[in-house]
């Protein structure tokens, strides 16, 4: 009998397919929320009602057969900043939308990730937006290659070819008129399938829509009170997801320190709310270890940029997976209690 969590949509077909996957999945009686979870692993494959997978089958013009991949391993490009890889890992070859209101950091988050890439050998593309927007400088400084128009960054690639890694960074003006798709389609045509997608909303709007960036395998969704707490990278480990988190892909140490570090957290940011109202008081004493441990946990989850070393006077840290998984199960199993929170807070491993 066929394992079900050895499989998962073929969501780079979806992209293909069906540009307007919202507007479409609502025609057909699918709610976009339920696409977009099956599309980043959220909801496993296998535990999908048979008439959505029929019903994108029929979206996309092909059969279950293409819809869904068996048994293919997604493999994680390793960010070595900690939230990012423990809650939301990149898929590589795949596309990763980040949903943000300006001012919530994600420019630095995706400047300091073209950083990182060029000095791992990638080749990173910048598709130039229209406009001045803050924080678009640490971009251009960081990038490697800047491209005007879709026929320069395809001609670019193609001559890349599929013999190296790129990344690619573009805005959601690409996605509304179809462009990204198109481009995505031409590269799957001549065999290139290098290419990891970044798609950002340089307006903020992409925050009030479903799916704004059509189907994803990685979400990284911003938050508000993260930022405005100066909890940087201010990525929401509780609604930031991936496909690589799918049962099949990801290593069970990985997934086991992941989800308690998932629950403790849903249940401190709850305790957080309490405590904003009525003080610390109010907190049950039996809770009270979880709300610290919850505390802890958050300001481990900061991290120093290098590009930022300038401002924060802060050197860059990058911690390897391995390093962020040990120490969470430190954290999460009282180690470091005696710890005050500040000591934790922009640090890079224990």
């Amino acid at each position: 009998m066929e394992k079900t969590d050895d499989l998962r949509l073929n969501v780079g077909l979806l992209r293909r397919k069906v540009p307007n996957l919202t507007s479409a999945a609502r025609q057909v009686g699918l709610r976009p929320a339920t696409v977009s979870n099956l599309c980043t692993g959220k909801i496993p494959v296998g535990r999908a009602e048979v008439r959505t997978l029929v019903a994108l089958a029929s979206l996309a013009d092909c059969s279950l057969d293409d819809l869904i991949i068996r048994g293919e391993k997604m493999k994680m490009i390793e960010t070595k900043i900690k939230t990012l890889d423990l809650f939301a890992p990149l898929a590589k070859g795949g596309t990763v939308g980040l949903v943000a209101r300006p001012g919530m950091g994600q420019l630095v988050v995706l400047a300091e990730l073209l950083y990182r890439f060029k000095k791992e050998e990638y080749k990173t593309i910048l598709l130039m937006p229209e406009g001045e927007h803050p924080g678009l400088s640490d971009l251009v400084e960081n990038v490697e290659i800047i491209t005007n128009t879709l026929e320069d960054t395809y001609e670019r690639m193609e001559t890349i070819g599929g013999e190296q890694d790129i990344i690619f960074v573009a805005d959601r003006t690409h996605v509304i008129t179809g462009d990204i798709q198109e481009l995505q389609e031409k590269l799957h045509e001549i065999g290139i399938h290098t290419v990891t997608t970044f798609l950002v909303d340089l307006t903020g709007e992409v925050v009030d829509e479903d799916l704004p960036y059509g189907p994803l395998e990685t979400l990284w969704q911003f938050d508000a009170d993260l930022a405005a707490r100066h909890r940087f990278p201010a990525v929401n480990p509780l609604s930031s997801t991936s496909s690589v988190l799918e049962g099949a892909h990801l290593d069970q140490e990985h997934f086991t320190i992941q989800q308690r570090a998932l629950k403790i957290l849903r249940r401190y940011r709850e305790l957080r709310s309490l405590v904003n109202v009525s003080g610390m008081e109010r907190i049950p004493t039996s809770e009270l270890q979880t709300y610290q441990i919850g505390e802890r946990l958050e300001a481990y989850l900061t991290q120093p940029f290098y590009i930022t070393e300038a401002f924060t006077r802060k050197s860059g840290e990058a911690v390897s997976l391995q390093d962020a998984l040990n120490d969470v199960k430190e954290i999460l199993n009282g180690t470091v209690d005696s710890k005050e929170v500040s000591e934790l807070e922009f640090i890079g491993k224990l």
